[in-house]
């Protein structure tokens, strides 16, 4: 049993060291003073200092985000109504209906902005940042609805038409009752559309307007002519910043868990 045991360990340590190597390497060599990545020169924050000092990396950036966000919320809300609205549909309708929504999921990520694309050219829209936030909020909606879903399902409906029956309207019962016990699905959908959002480059790439930029695609047209290590040190504070959502997902969900587990002692 206890060979078992180390032997475990052993295999789950290096699937860890597979997968956070890389990054841990990129992280360290963003503070490197040189160039170069096979010699350590000395310890320096100036690729940080260069990379807040180029416009852009900061107009990448910033596009980044703001398509992140926009699309994010947007898909947050349409996701949430969406699974509310499933429960009173009939059977088959519903199948067709989350049907629809695993398709972005399945789909191969090349024909969805490709499509997307043809579509906009089609109907006349002139490419942009526009286009690019509505192209991710059509494959941010599928990872909302998987982590609101099960939420919704676990709830039913007996708490908000209870609520009904004490007296309180409609409005008040679904902001006082249902959302609160869907806030950490919804904040788990949004981080993870938001996610996605940032890490999208095909579809970015063929929805984009000319001289709009996101940190995928700044990145993708850096690789051709040579990354600087500006990239890394942009790199690591995304990585950090992502780490930090997801701990803080991951608290706001036990809190969530131990309130529910606390208020089934009162009852």
């Amino acid at each position: 049993m206890k060979k078992h045991s180390v032997l475990k360990k052993v295999y789950m340590a290096v699937i860890i060291l597979f997968l956070y190597a890389p990054i841990l390497t990129l992280m360290v060599l963003s503070f490197n003073e040189g160039r170069t990545m096979g010699k350590w020169t000395g310890f320096s924050l100036h690729w940080y200092e260069d990379m807040f000092a180029d416009e852009d990396i900061m107009d990448a950036l910033k596009n980044t985000v703001i398509i992140a966000l926009v699309s994010a919320v947007v898909s947050t809300v349409i996701g949430t109504l969406f699974c509310l609205a499933l429960p009173r549909l009939n059977s088959k309708m519903r199948s067709v209906f989350l049907a629809l929504n695993n398709i972005p999921l399945l789909n191969a990520d090349i024909v969805t902005g490709l499509s997307l694309m043809l579509m906009f050219v089609a109907f006349g829209i002139t490419l942009s940042m526009g286009t690019v936030i509505l192209a991710h909020i059509t494959f941010c909606i599928p990872y909302v609805v998987l982590s609101v879903r099960p939420k919704v399902r676990q709830l039913g409906m007996t708490h908000y038409e209870a609520a009904l029956d004490l007296g309180a309207t409609p409005w008040v019962a679904f902001f006082k009752v249902v959302l609160p016990e869907l806030r950490s699905g919804i904040f788990s959908g949004f981080l993870m559309a938001f996610t996605m959002s940032v890490d999208d480059f095909i579809v970015t790439h063929f929805t984009r307007g000319a001289g709009i930029n996101t940190l995928s695609t700044m990145i993708y047209g850096q690789v051709r002519i040579g990354i600087r290590p500006t990239v890394y040190a942009l790199s690591t504070i995304v990585f950090v910043v992502v780490f930090i959502l997801l701990i803080a997902s991951n608290v706001i969900s036990g809190k969530s868990a131990t309130v529910k587990a606390r208020r089934k002692a009162e009852s």
